[in-house]
């Protein structure tokens, strides 16, 4: 932060159990006590956890002190890099646990500690007695954390059968009593009176004792009614959230409407409710009334730590983790998908993002391959198709069903490999649901199958408006102004009805929220890992811990770091930040030549680090090891500046050195291409003439093979006894017609020949050359007719020279640029 002058976030993620909050609280303690001021704020950032950790933290089977909300702590600092102030953000409290928990399972530690060290006094007032006394806790587990010397404490009254039967649970990290002190005196630091606190007490009792209110069925027609059992519970409730008891047991049982048609308009009417309905309302009014709670305890932490002269921050995430339990609902849906985006800006930020650094700089590092996961994200998130839009299309409906809305997701995802029917499950208990009962989503950290059974419920974050306005009179004004905000918002709906607010879709507005801070800080990522499913100390599982690896994205980053460079710094902060002890004459250097020459005079080893184009880049350690040779003791560092100064001569010397071998390689290398192309010009010289001569020498070679072939006839003619003379006077205009053409050849420059015919004529020339030729053959042949076989010889002989001196002579000079003129006047 100091360096880069930006803010920065450490994302602590890991599975359940993996110790995510506790390392969270070494941060936030360390941050605090190296960077703090010495006054109370630094303490109170500090103590606001065991207040939060008591409101949103449970035990589940996977971890005794399960964080189930998510939180976002920011510690500011001002310019000169002390603490000034801190604000935590939380995100998705698990409401539905306030209601039911596993068997081995707890509710919020609060309801436990409250229970457990509370003095009589207050157990009085807010009629507290052992948690299983409470339809709430009772459920689940019922025992207390404690320790040997805490167990004697804590009276029998107030322990569970369970806890009497099987003992307390163990935990170095949890103590219910001891932990009940400590939560007070925490709120005793961050600014909370002993009103408040007695407020906080008085909410926390009167939702276990909403509990406890039971209903029966009165009749098919009249809905239901409370049980005699519940009717001390009712009046208990109604005492601590400051209500009307007739207007509760009113509001539980009864739903009032307000009719839109059939009747005069503005007509209210109350509908019964059936027990199963009156008890969904009960849950729903305890998981409101906690909800603002908690959203209370998180504002008034907030109040204690402002931060008005804050210069930048460094935020802390520690949000539930990765989990697959053997029955899995909304709540670990939510919490999977967030991990699904959190996973995504661990690649982008470390992987992706880091490659193409490595990439711009042209550092030459080999491409890491990693799993892209933003189709899992897109079958969640992606608009109309997706399965939290679907299934706010299914609260929508009148006759809103978990099943039809699974039997939706399957129909439009069917080829989607990322999703399939439970029955795919590798464990039996999935194996048994039905299609419509539940679907399998392969995500980065494994397949979870999840329940769908209540997804319609979980994701309605509205209370019913007769409830709502029930609590919101409350003549208690603590309890009043927790749905104070809640009365703006609710203003518009319509008496009786059940607005519909999407708490998947809140939830995705918030994570999107939170993903873009994190996009505009500098994000640090810290992986816990669980080394044990059986949560003790020492016992090492390596096939559980290389899958975690595996699925955390960890493979991939080391193959990263092993051919990348983690550390790097650019050339001007290296430069200003070890200028000053090196004289002035290596000061004046550029940054870049500064660092190279640093390195080269320090014989750093030239794998350890590589050079960019704006930062110098080291391996893992390495930074650290170059700066600590730095900031040595004095004599080795004189010892340095004569090392750097040295290697500067030398390096100074080579390349004077390279240039002067560099200027008589360029000399020789130009005298060779002269020589080349000296070369080349008599090829192509030579080249020109054989193109420019080459038919001119084919054409009188041709002349020459006729001219052997005349004498041969001169000699056929010669034994002739009839014609000899006519014949003898052809085969001489013969040979003065091979004289003439033997010297157009010599004489006639191809070139001008070529440019001063034109196609047609050369075309209609070559015509009439051939019908003239055909016109002296044809006549040839009837002389010959009358000659004995010798004569018939000769006659052969004189058409076969005629047509070669034609066809094979005349033709081709033609082409090469005969005159028309002359080639007329010839065969005239």
């Amino acid at each position: 932060m100091k360096v880069h002058r930006q803010s920065q976030s450490i994302i602590v993620s890991g599975e359940s159990g993996a110790g995510k909050t506790e390392n969270t609280k070494f941060i936030l303690r360390y941050l605090t006590e190296s960077y703090g001021s010495g006054q109370d704020i630094d303490e109170r950032i500090v103590e606001a956890n065991p207040l939060l950790e008591a409101f949103g933290n449970a035990k589940t089977v996977r971890n005794n002190n399960s964080s189930r909300f998510g939180k976002f702590v920011e510690i500011h600092f001002d310019a000169k890099n002390v603490v000034v102030g801190g604000f935590v953000s939380h995100y998705l409290l698990e409401k539905s646990r306030i209601c039911v928990q596993g068997q081995e399972e707890r509710n919020y530690h609060i309801f436990y500690r409250l229970s457990a060290g509370a003095p009589e006094d207050i157990r009085k007032k807010f009629h507290l007695g052992s948690p299983a006394n409470f339809h709430y806790l009772n459920r689940g587990c019922t025992s207390y954390f404690s320790t040997k010397e805490t167990e004697g404490s804590i009276p029998q009254n107030r322990k569970s059968p369970q806890h009497l039967k099987h003992g307390s649970l163990k935990d170095p990290l949890l103590d219910d009593l001891c932990d009940y002190k400590r939560m007070c005196s925490a709120m005793q630091r961050i600014g909370l009176n002993e009103s408040e606190k007695l407020d906080l007490f008085r909410v926390v009792a009167g939702v276990l004792h909403l509990g406890n209110i039971h209903f029966e069925e009165t009749g098919s027609s009249s809905g239901c009614g409370l049980t005699l059992s519940s009717e001390q519970c009712l009046e208990c409730c109604a005492e601590l959230l400051g209500l009307d008891q007739e207007d509760l047991c009113e509001s539980l049982t009864c739903r009032v409407m307000q009719t839109s048609s059939g009747g005069s308009k503005g007509t209210v009417i109350k509908v019964p409710l059936k027990k199963e309905q009156a008890i969904n309302a009960r849950d729903a009014l305890a998981k409101a009334v906690y909800s603002r709670l908690f959203d209370h305890v998180v504002h008034r932490v907030n109040c204690c730590f402002p931060f008005e002269s804050s210069s930048m921050f460094i935020g802390v995430l520690d949000i539930a983790g990765f989990e697959y339990f053997e029955h899995n609902s909304f709540e670990q849906f939510c919490i999977n998908y967030c991990n699904e985006k959190l996973q995504q800006f661990f690649n982008e930020r470390i992987l992706k993002e880091e490659q193409e650094l490595y990439q711009k700089e042209g550092l030459g590092v080999n491409e890491v391959k990693y799993v892209d996961n933003q189709d899992c994200i897109d079958l969640i998130e992606a608009k109309t198709f997706g399965i939290l839009d679907v299934l706010d299309e299914e609260n929508k409906l009148p006759q809103a069903s978990d099943q039809h809305f699974t039997a939706t997701v399957h129909r439009k995802h069917d080829k989607h490999f990322r999703i399939s029917i439970p029955r795919k499950s590798k464990l039996t208990v999935h194996r048994n649901l039905r299609d419509d009962e539940g679907f399998l989503i392969h995500h980065f950290a494994g397949a979870v199958c999840y329940e769908t059974s209540h997804f319609v419920e979980k994701n309605n974050d509205a209370l019913h408006m007769s409830l709502e306005c029930l609590v919101s009179l409350s003549l208690d004004p603590f309890v009043k102004r927790l749905f104070k905000n809640d009365n703006k918002r609710n203003s518009k709906q319509k008496a009786g009805k059940l607005g519909f607010i999407s708490l998947g879709n809140k939830f995705k507005a918030q994570l999107n929220e939170l993903l873009d801070k994190l996009k505009s800080t500098g994000a640090g990522f810290i992986r816990c890992v669980k080394p044990n499913l059986k949560m003790c100390s020492k016992q090492f599982e390596g096939s559980q811990i290389l899958s975690q690896l595996q699925c955390s994205g960890m493979v991939s980053v080391l193959d990263l770091m092993q051919g990348g460079f983690p550390s790097r710094a650019p050339f001007h902060e290296l430069y200003n930040m070890y200028k000053m002890y090196m004289p002035d004459s290596l000061v004046r250097l550029d940054p870049r030549l500064f660092c190279k020459t640093l390195f080269k005079a320090l014989g750093l080893n030239e794998k350890d680090y590589k050079f960019g184009m704006t930062k110098v880049f080291f391996r893992p350690g390495k930074f650290a090891e170059f700066d600590r040779l730095m900031k040595s003791d004095p004599e080795h560092l004189s010892e340095l500046v004569e090392r750097v100064k040295h290697w500067l001569i030398c390096n100074r010397w080579r390349k004077a050195q390279a240039c002067s071998l560099c200027v008589i390689k360029l000399k020789n290398k130009i005298l060779y291409r002269a020589t080349a192309c000296v070369t080349v010009q008599k090829f192509i010289r030579m080249f020109l003439c054989r193109k420019k001569y080459k038919h001119r020498i084919e054409g009188l070679l041709k002349v020459s093979g006729l001219r052997r072939q005349l004498g041969q006839m001169n000699e056929v003619v010669g034994t002739l006894k009839e014609g000899r003379v006519e014949m003898s006077k052809k085969v001489t205009n013969l040979e003065a017609t091979l004289d003439s053409l033997n010297m157009k050849i010599k004489v006639i420059s191809p070139a001008v020949l070529v440019y001063s015919l034109t196609s047609a004529v050369i075309f209609h020339v070559s015509a009439g050359c051939e019908s003239e030729v055909n016109r002296r053959l044809g006549r040839a042949w009837g002389v010959m007719d009358s000659l004995d076989n010798g004569v018939w010889r000769c006659r052969y002989l004189c058409g076969r020279t005629k047509v070669r001196v034609f066809r094979s002579l005349v033709l081709p000079v033609l082409l090469y640029g005969c005159e028309t003129w002359t080639l007329t006047k010839y065969l005239r």
